[in-house]
């Protein structure tokens, strides 16, 4: 089932005396994040309006409404921001890393299962999927085009077309 509400990134300390902000976003990267204009904390039980937000290095500065002293936002430090997926539109074949974890990997020509999707690692050039299979070896699977056929969210299901010796032994 998706979340309504996903983590964003975590408070990792503060920026000058006016009650600013350093998060470290757990989303594509800072500029993604800073897009968003209401944030909210405990899963969405308490709304945040954002008064500003910006880049700085890998991380957000970021201005909450009713955070204004430094020692405002030190008490804040530690804590998870999360975002409202409705707040979000996400482009096609692109979806939300929380809601891939957990999807069960079959093979788009045999539907033999591999296991299930466990991680997702970013590596530059394309994203590494891990699938844990259920003898608890992890293989590393390419997000390319040719490896990745079908992507089934509500399905709960990932068809891929691996490539030879990712599952197998490759002579």
């Amino acid at each position: 089932m998706r979340k309504q509400f996903l983590e964003a990134g975590r408070v990792v300390g503060t920026h000058g005396v006016k009650g600013e902000l350093r998060v470290e976003p757990w989303c594509d990267s800072a500029a993604f994040l800073a897009k968003i204009h209401t944030l909210y904390w405990d899963r969405g039980s308490e709304e945040l309006q954002v008064v500003s937000s910006r880049v700085h290095k890998s991380l957000l500065l970021l201005k909450l409404e009713g955070v204004d002293t430094v020692e405002e936002a030190d008490a804040l430090r530690g804590r998870i921001l999360y975002l409202n997926r409705a707040d979000v539109k996400l482009p096609k074949d692109r979806y939300f890393v929380q809601d891939m974890l957990g999807l069960t990997v079959l093979d788009a020509d045999t539907g033999r299962r591999y296991g299930l999707l466990t991680e997702v690692m970013p590596t530059g050039a394309n994203d590494v999927y891990q699938v844990t299979g259920d003898d608890k070896v992890n293989y590393l699977v390419p997000a390319i085009p040719d490896v990745i056929v079908d992507v089934d969210i509500d399905g709960g299901i990932m068809k891929i077309r691996p490539m030879r010796g990712i599952f197998d032994d490759a002579d």
